[in-house]
């Protein structure tokens, strides 16, 4: 981890200023649930990486002459008191490669184009602009980095925030976590997609259905902690070192019944790992169910590639090529739309 310690050669730190940055969401397709101290999956995961759906972060600083640390959180210009302990925690993670982190007072101004806590990786997209924004600003104080040297240190403390954070940091599909099926694959961080990727998958669409806007009841920092004894964990482990080995050979080929297959398996497995963990808990809710059965007889009728899949929430990710774009969204409209909150979804692709 020597190459992510600081680049800065001085540390005098005594001027004002902000810095700027947006990072979007991601959808993992493989899906990562179960990790190891510091942020380490216990399994490899795969994700899209999303466009509209994105947080936007400004981090101010200003010096100070105390030595603890010292952040306020806003979002959407709101005083979020009950997010600074999660912040805190990042920050004693990340001192040993951020060293300036007590030197300024910090107000973090975040937005999300999306519910928070609602099932769409918004721990992840504003860990990874937070991130992002941290680099930026070691960059601003006279730190020098490559291109791709940023974007991997960024990813790599994204991760010890939130672990799928680490992959919004690079659009397209990304892979983390140390995988035999991938080259360069890390459990420290995050790597694009190496490989061939058909055409069929480009600006892939991904609407996504908010069955419920409303905070999770169970968290994911929760949920991936109930994998530790979980009596099945060695299985789902194994099962999605299968299904990332799989899902190559679909994004290769263009194989979207595979795909579709895959994917949807990944899902229902997260969601069966909640549901038989110690305690159990259910996040899914009735119109989730729903939405999934009527995506299954549109199949059976049209035959057409519109598959599912789920986050660690109620909501429901629907993914079509964008050949196919006008009539799934027509059938979106007639018949899913009316089983989402305040018939609200969001309209995404693949970036």
């Amino acid at each position: 981890m020597e190459n992510f310690k600081s680049k800065l050669h001085q540390n005098k730190f005594n001027e004002s200023g902000s810095v700027s940055a947006k990072c979007p969401s991601n959808i993992a397709l493989i899906k990562y649930w179960g990790k190891r101290e510091t942020q380490i999956p216990m399994n490899p995961s795969l994700s899209f990486t999303l466009t509209e759906s994105f947080t936007d972060t400004e981090l101010r600083f200003t010096p100070k002459a105390t030595k603890d640390f010292d952040v306020e959180v806003y979002l959407s210009g709101e005083l979020r008191t009950d997010f600074v302990p999660k912040i805190l925690n990042f920050f004693k993670r990340i001192e040993e490669f951020v060293p300036f982190l007590r030197n300024f007072s910090f107000e973090i101004h975040t937005k999300n184009t999306f519910p928070h806590s609602s099932g769409i990786a918004s721990s992840a997209s504003g860990m990874g602009a937070l991130a992002l924004c941290l680099v930026g600003l070691e960059e601003h104080l006279g730190a020098e980095f490559q291109k791709e040297e940023k974007l991997r240190k960024a990813s790599f403390l994204a991760r010890l925030g939130s672990g799928s954070a680490c992959r919004s940091i690079y659009p397209g599909i990304t892979v983390w976590g140390s995988s035999n099926f991938v080259e360069g694959s890390s459990d420290l961080f995050a790597v694009p997609y190496p490989y061939e990727v058909h055409e069929v998958y480009e600006n892939f669409c991904d609407t996504i259905l908010l069955i419920d806007e409303g905070e999770k009841a169970v968290s994911s920092t929760v949920g991936h902690g109930l994998m530790n004894n979980h009596t099945y964990a060695k299985r789902r482990f194994t099962s999605a070192n299968e299904n990332l080995s799989q899902i190559i050979d679909s994004l290769k080929t263009g194989d979207l019944e595979e795909f579709g297959r895959i994917v949807e398996h990944e899902a229902l497995s997260l969601h069966a790992m909640m549901m038989t963990s110690n305690p159990y808990f259910i996040l899914m809710k009735p119109k989730t169910l729903e939405a999934i059965e009527s995506i299954w007889e549109f199949r059976r009728e049209t035959s057409l590639p519109l598959y599912f899949t789920l986050d660690a929430g109620a909501n429901v990710h629907l993914l079509y090529p964008q050949k196919d774009k006008i009539e799934i969204n027509r059938f979106i409209e007639s018949e899913l739309r009316i089983k989402c909150s305040n018939k609200k979804i969001i309209k995404d692709y693949m970036n």
